[in-house]
């Protein structure tokens, strides 16, 4: 479901998939062949909420912001995240349950794995590991995580593909 919020309607390029399943309110912008799976909640109700392309935010998970906020191109937020950071860089991927909470700023290329808890106003530098509750830095990706973040995108931008040519919005 796609709802105004104070006259400011959610952006969706033509090509994102969002499932009829999904909430997305307010000033959000959606980018190319990005997906939004059932479940989500994307809450533009605070600030601005811009998705970038190529992005899938998986079965039930929640984003939310009290300022503007920034999720990159080629991003992944797994299955049952809350994301109230204030950038996700691009090619980053946020683990199954994990929690990223207000202002944080995760770089570029980065990892959280699942579970974790990364703490208000925390900024991670690009190509960073993440792990644990508080989340902390445990070490640089490695390429076959790069391959992994770059793969699951791609994935997704079929799946993306796949369910908008079956009508399944």
């Amino acid at each position: 479901m796609i709802r105004s919020w104070k006259k400011m309607k959610p952006m969706v390029d033509p090509t994102a998939f969002i499932s009829e399943a999904a909430y997305v309110l307010g000033e959000v912008e959606i980018g190319s062949s990005s997906s939004i799976w059932p479940g989500v909640v994307i809450r533009g109700d605070s600030g601005k909420i811009k998705i970038g392309n190529n992005t899938n935010i998986q079965d039930g998970s929640m984003v939310h912001s009290d300022a503007p906020a920034i999720i990159g191109d080629n991003v992944t937020i797994g299955h049952g995240v809350v994301c109230h950071a204030r950038l996700v860089g691009n090619y980053c991927l946020i683990g199954n349950n994990a929690t990223v909470n207000d202002g944080a700023e995760i770089g570029e290329y980065s990892i959280v794995a699942a579970n974790s808890v990364v703490l208000e106003g925390t900024q991670i530098p690009p190509y960073s590991l993440v792990v644990g509750i508080p989340a902390t830095v445990k070490g640089q990706v490695k390429e076959k995580h790069i391959n992994l973040i770059k793969g699951t995108a791609t994935h997704y931008i079929g799946r993306c593909k796949e369910y908008k040519e079956l009508g399944l919005e």
